[in-house]
């Protein structure tokens, strides 16, 4: 088994900012793309980022310059760093991590329960 747990939302006021994690842990065998997505209340979930094991890095244009992704292997964690908040990055935000259990196993991809953020104005 595979757990992801995401930590770091919480309230604040716009222009503020936040330090999301995402730690996968279990039989994690390889750990291959990182990504954050996040889901506000009344819409569908949708990417934010992504980090490939090769460090390389995708963002949404909506996030771009104000969110940065970044990996620690050695600790199978992402980071999401989001400054410049403002009050529509308002959303629960979810981490999925695509592993792989064990050396002749499938890739599979594992997704946290979420952590909110809340940006007031």
């Amino acid at each position: 088994q595979v757990q992801v747990v995401e930590s770091g939302g919480g309230s604040v006021q716009a222009g503020g900012s936040l330090r999301l994690s995402c730690a996968a842990s279990g039989y994690t065998y390889s750990t291959y793309d990182m990504s954050w997505y996040r889901q506000a209340p009344g819409k569908e979930r949708e990417f934010v980022s992504r980090i490939d094991s090769d460090a390389s890095t995708t963002y949404a244009d909506s996030v771009k310059g104000r969110f940065t992704i970044s990996r620690d292997n050695a600790k199978n964690t992402v980071y999401l760093q989001i400054n410049s908040l403002k009050p529509e990055d308002t959303a629960m935000y979810y981490c999925k991590t695509v592993v792989k259990a064990c050396l002749p196993c499938d890739r599979v991809a594992y997704w946290g329960q979420g952590t909110q953020v809340t940006v007031s104005s």
